[in-house]
Parts: C-alpha cells; structure tokens; sequence
C-alpha cells in the first residue's frame, strides 16, 4: 500500500485527537489514597502504572475519533467526542471498575471502531500488571510478560490465575456449608482467607510462646503489637567499658492535644549499664544520640563518627536492647507503652534458624545502605525472632498445598496431577493457586516483619520497609507481633490480598512470561 492510499484510509483514534485529559489525571491521583482492593497492595512493586490510566490509553487507542468520519459536521463530531469522553470518564471512576453496564458501554466502542475481533494487547514491560489488567477489564486478549520474575508473578496473581477459576466455589469444607454467589474470583478469595486462618493457627502452636503477653495495670494480660529495641555498640570511650545506644528518636506517641510519651534513658555509672523507664507528658531533655550518621555517647557525651559505627557493625560488635513494648490495651483505651521486661527479652534471645535464606544481598544494589554496616545476606535484616516467624510461615506453604489439594479433589476437582504452570484447572494447579497468594502474602509480612521497620510515632503503629524505594539502615527497629491484630500481622496480610483478588475481573484470555523483550514474537516457544 502506498503512503497515500494509507493516509486516505486511515481513521483516526481518540488519543491521537483529544483525550479528557483532566478527568485521568484525578482519576490517577485519587487512586493513591485506595487501599483495600487495589491492586498495588497485593504486593510491592516500583513505578506501578495508574490503572486508570493504562486504561484511558488502552481505550482510546482502539476508539476511533469522531473526525474520522466524513459525514458528520464538526458541531456533530464535537458532541460525538463528548460522548466518548463521558463513557470513558464513568469507566475511570475506582467503584466503577467492575459494573457490568459500564464496562458494556466501554466495549461496545472499541468492538464499533475495531469492526471485527480487537487486536490483543501486549505490555513486554508489564511491572506491577496495570496494562494487562485493565485490557482483560475490557474484554481484551492480555499478552504480558517481565524480565523480573517478581513482577511477572504480580502479573500471573491478577489476569492469569483468576480467570481460571472463575466462578469455582471454595473447596475448603468450613466454607462449603456457606451458600454465597461465587462469582468472579470470589470463591478463589475465601479460600485464601480460609487457609491463611489455617496458617495462623498452625504457626500459633509452633512458635506462640515466643509472643507472651504484656502484663499492664492491675495485671491486666496485653496483647503486643511491637517490641520497640535500639542498636547498640561498644562506645569508643575508654571511660565507658558498656554499650552506648545509638537512637534517632526518644518519642513514642505525639498526638495533638494528648500527653507526649516517649522514653527516658537511666545510666547507672557504677555497673556501666543503661536501661529506660516510660514518661508521660512533657518532652524529652536529650537529643536523639543520632543525627546524619554519626552519633554521641550518651553516657560520656564522646562523638562517635560514622566510620566507627560501620566499624563496629562489621566487626558483629553492634547488639539489641529492648526499651519499649506497645500493647493493645483494649476496651477504647488505645495503646499502651510499658517498659522492658526480661521475660520479654528473653523470649527474643533465640538461636537464628538453620533454614533461613543464605542469599547475599547485592554489594552493588542501588539503595542498599545496609551491606556497609555488615548486613551481608537477606536473612541478616531480620531479628532472630523475626527469621524465626518467617521460616514458620514459609514451612507451612507445602503443608497447605497439600490440604488445599485434598479438599480440591474432594470438592470434585480432578485429580490429574497437571500443575497449574502446565496449564492446569484440576486439583493440583487449585492448590498451586492458592499457596501462590498465600507466598504473596508472606512477602506483605515480610515488609513489616524485619529488623529494618520503624515506629511511626504520630500514627503509633509499625512502619514498613519499603515506605520509599530503597533498604536504609535503622537505629531503631519496631519489631511486629505477626499474631496481633495491628498493622503488619499476619491476618491483615492475608485480609489485604484476598481483597484484590475479590475485585478482579476474573474472565478473558491472559498469558504472562518471563523472558527478555526482544523483536520478534515475544511468546514464541
């Protein structure tokens, strides 16, 4: 075909002409502030795409412009193009993902313009899923793939697993006797919750008495929600023969219009020792004995530069001390902080487990800080404890498959052996589903569960690692309680995910890859 004959031929598409361009960008900035049943919360991943917008684009570019159509006056294309706008705009709408009269009306004008079957739409570079997820939204044949295998996993949890089991009951036999409309990926979700609660119960009795309760005013038994503990090393003073904290905040809870709490440090200068009592109002008279990396002796006001910190790190002479628990106090009263006890110190004071990952942490990553402070392995960012609790919950993923198997073939699933990488939709590839979600949620405890989280102190509760793109080191470490029920337990893991998956399209045609994008055909063989 000749230039000009393709000229001539070529209709316009609406993203070549105009686009409302003021409706996407609020669309994509209101998602920020949704939560539950997001996508983006069903696993860390960075530059995650709108979804609004990926669909804004994927429409527009198969809907042909009004302009394209010679018997219309411009007045007629203009309230033509108004009309488009406003089918995309309803679509845009976060409660509107999923309503079948939208979605209709959305369809109906790409299957008008494409006048025929649509063309499939391929994303090589998928990341966290937005392009793949929002074509299967709208009918459309998702091709989607990423060199990371994390982000090709993402992918596989949203558009290829799900439509697989649409609208399948749950097979767990708790469930079975609740009679829901299992529609979409309903059923799939209730499964997750069900054998997430099994893991929780499971873990409980294997690892439980790690996690004692905190015993508050009149000997009130509190659940935990963290161990607050500060990082140690030996001062450089020789005036000081004991370990000196190094400590970026003294606060614990700042509210408006509410006592300040935070903790004081108590230096016995006899035994050359340090311990911490609670405060209630008022402020605390030091500073934090941290500030840009370098820090001060908070027993001989010694400086303690930077390079004798990392020093001291590499050397395995930095340590632990706990100075606060954060117990849920029940009955409207909030949080409640008390002091250390050695019960609680000694319930921490564990061996590390013989299975945990022996993986080195790149010495070159960009954004890792905490290799230069001796932070060598994965497993060497979280506590004792911590590594503990996440080699328990891992070790449990086997032994639901298993279960999940069981009960699959016992809800009439065939019992073909095919897996679910294989392509299959019996027994096994079921439970392959379901303990895919429930590593997905383990990575979301891994994320609160670490000797890198914080204490958010306006909001009291556990800050997550990957609050910005980077692994920082931390003076101080908020250690979660996975069994609470406070930001960073397991439960709320499970709860999140299985959320997403509730909300998905759940229908259609996807296939997602792990393979380099190259020219050529991207999924060949």
């Amino acid at each position: 075909m000749r230039r000009s004959e393709l000229t001539v031929s070529h209709r316009p598409k609406l993203i070549e002409v105009a686009l409302p361009l003021e409706a996407i960008d609020k669309a994509c900035v209101r998602e920020k502030s949704i939560r539950h049943g997001h996508p983006s919360t069903m696993h860390v991943w960075w530059s995650r795409k709108p979804l609004a917008a990926a669909k804004a684009v994927i429409w527009a570019s198969l809907v042909d412009d009004p302009s394209g159509d010679d018997s219309l006056t411009l007045d007629q294309q203009q309230r033509q193009r108004k009309r488009l706008f406003r089918i995309l705009e309803e679509s845009l709408v976060w409660e509107n993902s999923n309503d079948p009269n939208i979605l209709r009306r959305a369809r109906k004008e790409i299957d008008r313009s494409c006048k025929g079957p649509p063309p499939a739409i391929l994303d090589p570079f998928g990341g966290g899923g937005s392009t793949a997820l929002e074509a299967q939204r709208l009918g459309l044949t998702a091709l989607a793939g990423d060199l990371n295998p994390v982000a090709v996993l993402i992918q596989k949890a949203l558009v290829e697993i799900p439509p697989r089991f649409s609208g399948c009951s749950p097979v767990n036999p708790i469930l079975q006797r609740q009679n829901y409309g299992w529609s979409g990926a309903r059923g799939l979700a209730a499964d997750i919750g069900a054998y997430g609660q099994w893991m929780r119960g499971e873990a409980w009795k294997r690892i439980g008495h790690l996690y004692p309760d905190a015993i508050g005013e009149e000997g009130a038994e509190l659940t935990p929600i963290a161990w607050l503990w500060v990082r140690t090393i030996p001062s450089p003073d020789p005036a000081w023969s004991g370990q000196v904290p190094l400590i970026s905040s003294w606060e614990l809870k700042r509210r408006p219009e509410k006592p300040r709490i935070w903790f004081e440090p108590v230096i016995d200068r006899e035994r050359q020792e340090i311990s911490y009592r609670i405060r209630e109002g008022g402020q605390p008279e030091l500073a934090p004995t941290m500030k840009r990396g370098n820090g001060t002796c908070i027993a001989t006001g010694s400086a303690i530069p930077n390079d004798y910190i990392v020093e001291q790190f590499n050397a395995g002479n930095a340590g632990e001390q706990l100075v606060a628990i954060v117990a849920d106090g029940g009955r409207g009263r909030g949080r409640v902080y008390l002091a250390a006890s050695d019960l609680h110190v000694s319930r921490a004071d564990l061996e590390r487990p013989i299975r945990a990952p022996t993986l080195e942490i790149p010495a070159a990553g960009m954004g890792f800080r905490a290799p230069r402070y001796g932070f060598k392995r994965w497993s060497a960012l979280f506590t004792p404890r911590q590594l503990t609790a996440m080699v328990t919950y891992s070790d449990l993923v086997p032994e639901v498959w298993v279960k999940a198997k069981q009960d699959a073939v016992a809800s009439g699933y065939a019992d073909d052996g095919k897996r679910l990488r294989h392509g299959g939709s019996g027994a096994s590839a079921y439970a392959d589903a379901v303990v895919t979600y429930l590593a997905l949620a383990i990575d979301r405890l891994a994320d609160y569960c670490n000797g890198l989280c914080t204490w958010n102190v306006p909001r009291e509760q556990v800050r997550d690692l990957f609050t910005r793109h980077a692994i920082p080191i931390t003076w101080d470490i908020a250690e979660v309680n996975p069994f609470s029920s406070s930001s960073g337990n397991w439960l709320g893991a499970i709860e999140w995910i299985k959320k997403v998956v509730e909300k998905l399209p759940a229908s259609g045609v996807a296939l997602v890859k792990q393979r380099e994008p190259r020219p050529g055909d991207f999924f060949s063989n």
